[in-house]
């Protein structure tokens, strides 16, 4: 069975609303995350019909949809494949999660701003990708950045997916990259981990060279009317955390 809290079928499929910005929230209902579509049921195709999602954004490659088609019923798909170049190249190199987001951030920069972009212009939405943790793990954390959302809760919402994905999927796919590319040191995490610490990494690393993770952003075209107005979409000035 596949871990999966509001769709059937899918896995690592959750609301970013209830996470703190200052005194406020960001709304529920409005900025959902997931996995791949491609397994979902009957039954979760009326569970995204209920969502009442206006736009799904698939941040996976050609070869990938291919694949595994979304079953999204009527919903408009928009794509924005968000790698350039091959992923495979990472498990052959061994390289980790902070260097794969540093290529993610450097060469897919103007689809990065394509993707906050997306958000902003059609809610309720839904940004996935294969399995939810990297391309959206990025994306969303860079747009929930932008829209004020606390830091620690922007790593906590990142960190929270590697508990969400099923033990069973994990061995299974680790089993077969490890047939692919069996002297890789890197399947595990770049398989099924999501670390809080690669999260504060990036963003940090972001601070370092832009000045922050908005000004990233805004570096690679997204204008402060586009933010102010992602903040306005994502943000419910009418809530209080809990003192």
């Amino acid at each position: 069975m596949m871990a999966n809290s509001l769709v059937q079928g899918t896995v690592n499929f959750r609301d970013t609303g209830g996470l703190p910005v200052g005194d406020s929230l960001t709304r529920h209902g409005v900025l959902f995350r997931s996995g791949n579509l491609a397994t979902v049921t009957p039954e979760g195709e009326t569970d995204l019909a209920s969502l009442g999602l206006k736009r799904i954004i698939d941040l996976r490659d050609d070869e990938e949809v291919n694949r595994q088609p979304s079953r999204a019923g009527d919903i408009p798909i928009s794509r924005v494949p968000l790698f350039v170049g091959s992923v495979a190249s990472f498990f052959t190199e061994s390289l980790g999660l902070t260097e794969m987001y540093r290529t993610l951030i450097d060469d897919s920069s103007d689809r990065v701003v394509d993707v906050v972009r997306g958000v902003l212009a059609d809610q309720p939405v839904l940004v996935h990708c294969t399995v939810g943790k990297d391309r959206t793990g990025v994306t969303v954390a860079l747009t929930l950045a932008a829209a004020g959302v606390d830091e620690s809760a922007i790593i906590a919402d990142y960190a929270r997916t590697e508990g969400l994905l099923p033990a069973e999927r994990n061995r299974a796919v680790i089993e077969l990259v490890r047939k692919v590319h069996p002297d890789s040191e890197s399947i595990v995490e770049l398989a099924t981990k999501s670390p809080a610490h690669i999260m504060q990494g990036l963003l940090a690393d972001l601070s370092t060279r832009f000045g922050s993770p908005t000004d990233y952003l805004r570096a690679n075209g997204l204008s402060d009317d586009e933010i102010a107005g992602l903040r306005e979409v994502l943000i419910d000035r009418g809530t209080r955390t809990m003192l």
